[in-house]
């Protein structure tokens, strides 16, 4: 998201969404029925995509092993609205992250293919370290420790952390309501660290997936879910029991995961990511994803590096 409050949910290959059209909150998932015309307005995107020239993958690059190979290894989810969300009709993964991550693919391989590894917030340094992944695509904060084993490419969107309430609780309006409350987040996530600086006796629960945390609040086992609001509004569009507070309590820059091993894909990366924002292709993604919930043109990209 950019710097000011905005969207819905979390990472993969290619995401969906439903609504309830009563969901508020910037980047809510589209009304039921309606994500089928933005996927198919994605897939035209991704079709549109040109593929690298020849000198941008030189012989024993990294993109020119995985173009060998003929698939992108992606580290992801499937439960995170408009970013990256299991479509249980199609099959397919759709949002924001999953169709970047399938620009990429085309623009490396020719052909949109990827192949997902489902990872949490506690695995995704694992995974690219040990190379299981090329590259995570997860709403993924940039931050000072992780950049010290992961090599990030981006930032390509900026989030902030909000707080998520059952509906029917009115005694939590901001992070002044969480004290001697019990708050969930993903374990692994930037939220934990941040909730205890703020609020010092706030009791923290960690989980490793976002409904995980979702069924806690709702099922009375937490008081509060903080993660990144565009994550929390997604599951708002879906559960008309739960709502999103206004306001955010940080900034959260996402990257694109990659191995430290690696400089050259993360110079690649970069170069791939400066293309489609300056021809556009970023926005039009962003327009049929997050911005099918977000009025307006599509925010201005954060600056990479």
């Amino acid at each position: 998201m950019t710097a000011t409050a905005l969207v819905a949910a979390a990472a993969l290959t290619t995401a969906c969404s439903g609504s309830s059209g009563a969901a508020k909150v910037p980047g809510a998932p589209a009304a039921a029925g309606s994500s089928t015309d933005a996927d198919r307005a994605v897939e035209k995107i991704i079709a549109a995509e040109m593929p690298a020239a020849a000198s941008l993958i030189p012989p024993g690059s990294t993109a020119a092993a995985i173009k060998k190979r003929g698939t992108l290894s992606v580290g992801g989810t499937q439960t995170s609205a408009l970013f990256s969300l299991l479509n249980p009709t199609t099959g397919k993964v759709e949002g924001f992250d999953a169709a970047l991550s399938q620009l990429l693919a085309k623009y490396i391989i020719g052909k949109p293919r990827t192949r997902l590894t489902n990872v949490t917030s506690a695995t995704r340094e694992a995974l690219l370290k040990n190379h299981s992944v090329d590259a995570v695509f997860s709403t993924y904060t940039i931050t000072p420790e992780r950049a010290r084993t992961v090599a990030f490419a981006g930032p390509y969107y900026t989030d902030g952390l909000a707080l998520q309430v059952r509906k029917n609780d009115t005694s939590i309006r901001s992070l002044s309501g969480l004290e001697g409350r019990t708050v969930v987040t993903e374990s692994g996530s930037t939220a934990a660290t941040v909730l205890s600086r703020k609020v010092p006796t706030a009791k923290i629960q960690l989980f490793d997936t976002n409904t995980e945390c979702l069924e806690a609040l709702r099922q009375g086992r937490a008081d509060a879910y903080i993660l990144d609001q565009g994550i929390l509004a997604g599951n708002a569009s879906s559960n008309p029991d739960v709502e999103v507070l206004p306001g955010t309590y940080s900034s959260e820059p996402y990257g694109i995961g990659l191995p430290r091993d690696e400089p050259d894909f993360k110079k690649f990366v970069n170069a791939w990511l400066l293309k489609i924002e300056a021809d556009g292709t970023w926005a039009k993604v962003w327009k049929e994803t997050v911005g099918t919930q977000v009025p307006g043109d599509a925010p201005t990209p954060p600056a990479i590096g």
